[in-house]
């Protein structure tokens, strides 16, 4: 269902309007391209980031119907749209997120914890992959932008602060879960509530920060530059213990 309407006016017939969807907001543009292509790419930036957590929060929400980490993933979105990838990628890190619960808790068996270690190892591997695929979805996206002379490179390629973003939205949820909690005493949920504000006010800076990178790149302002994580624990011929029991 369409939630939002933004609709620029002019002076004109409307059978000459074009319409496009960004999300669940329904666009409304003049006939003149390049006011169309200046409102798409304005718009654009300034929605990225509530985009994304939009397709967290929804994929925080389906998890939890079932509040089961053995669930399949049942992506709504179609696998040629970025939102496919940003589901996934909240999915992921929603099942680790409750594997890392479950694992402490003191009375699990030895071997059930052991099996469990294996799971967090390769859905760290996977959260990394799907980081990584993010990445080269944006350096596809920006590949026909010449960065400026004095471009300069940013810390934190723009995948990572999605990642971010993503464990954020999955703090958010559990920190409301936790003022909200029946059985909890006042204080607790107080001290709850003064982390949950917390947690807002990080959602609004590092949503800024994505918008500006992402604005930056498109601009010229900054360029890309992906480094493979390299992770050597996985890696049969790079983990000592793993290779010299090879032998």
């Amino acid at each position: 269902m369409i939630q939002n309407t933004i609709v620029f006016r002019q002076m004109m017939n409307l059978h000459k309007l074009s319409f496009g969807c960004f999300g669940k907001t329904l666009l409304v543009f003049p006939p003149d391209k390049s006011i169309k292509k200046y409102l798409c790419d304005s718009i654009y930036k300034e929605m990225f980031s509530k985009l994304a957590y939009s397709v967290f929060e929804q994929s925080i929400q389906d998890y939890h119907q079932f509040d089961n980490v053995d669930q399949p993933i049942n992506n709504p979105f179609p696998k040629e749209k970025f939102e496919h990838l940003l589901y996934l990628k909240n999915w992921i890190d929603t099942v680790q997120w409750h594997f890392e619960d479950i694992i402490r808790d003191p009375n699990i068996d030895p071997v059930a914890a052991l099996t469990l270690k294996r799971r967090i190892d390769a859905s760290n591997q996977e959260r990394t992959d799907m980081v990584e695929y993010i990445d080269s979805y944006f350096l596809q996206k920006y590949s026909h932008v010449n960065a400026k002379p004095e471009a300069k490179i940013n810390s934190e390629s723009p995948a990572w602060a999605f990642d971010r973003l993503s464990i954020l939205a999955l703090k958010i949820y559990h920190m409301q879960e936790e003022v909200s909690r029946p059985d909890a005493s006042q204080e607790h949920k107080d001290k709850c509530q003064e982390k949950l504000n917390v947690l807002l006010e990080q959602r609004t800076d590092l949503s800024t920060a994505i918008d500006d990178l992402l604005a930056d790149i498109e601009n010229g302002n900054k360029f890309m530059k992906v480094y493979k994580q390299m992770k050597m624990y996985n890696d049969d011929d790079l983990n000592p213990v793993l290779y010299q029991n090879k032998k």
